[in-house]
């Protein structure tokens, strides 16, 4: 089974492209999803002692979180310290049934996967990119984000430009969903003929 990471900055379209994978049949198992899940779960009653005040009705406020840690990469690698081996056990779990059902690809859509060193557990590598300008336009549409805010998680992630020179794939979603779509499909189709 090849084992292919998705990854790219904000902005860039990555959870976009990950579902047109998962359109082509592949598995993907999605990193922020898994964090979304942990952060109504297992991840909330460590995270609330680590954090006190982060978690409301057993769930993590995201927003007061992000307020906590931001600006402080101490209180960035507490967190990174409980979320990622949980996070990791999920992946591992979602591989292990990927190759129990025959899969010939699976998909990891892991959004630090430079970052974190979580590229060494790849086959291949996707980075998905859009300009600089697409990119920002993008990311200040979302609620509550703001220029100050965009800055420092980009100060945390690896540049575009180094991610793509690490890339076996690229899919450039500045050009269109369409071409974006017939860059999946030609990565998907290279990938289970290896």
């Amino acid at each position: 089974m090849i084992v292919l990471c998705l990854t790219g900055s904000i902005g860039m379209g990555k959870t976009t492209t990950s579902h047109m994978f998962a359109a082509e049949g592949a598995p993907v198992h999605s990193a922020d999803a898994v964090v979304h899940q942990l952060y109504a779960g297992k991840a909330a009653p460590l995270i609330e002692a680590a954090f006190p005040e982060t978690v409301v009705n057993g769930v993590v406020d995201r927003e007061q979180l992000s307020a906590r840690v931001l600006d402080d990469p101490k209180a960035l690698k507490r967190l990174e310290a409980i979320v990622h081996p949980l996070v990791r056990a999920e992946e591992e779990a979602f591989l292990e049934a990927a190759r129990q059902r025959s899969a010939r690809l699976a998909v990891l859509d892991v959004p630090l996967l430079f970052e974190t060193g979580a590229d060494s557990r790849c086959d291949r590598i996707v980075v998905v990119t859009a300009p600089p300008e697409v990119q920002r336009e993008r990311v200040l549409s979302r609620p509550g984000m703001t220029e100050a805010k965009l800055e420092a998680i980009l100060a945390r992630q690896m540049p575009d430009e180094e991610k793509r020179a690490r890339a076996d794939f690229i899919v450039d979603t500045g050009n269109g969903m369409e071409a974006a779509r017939l860059a999946v499909k030609a990565i998907v189709k290279r990938c289970r003929a290896l």
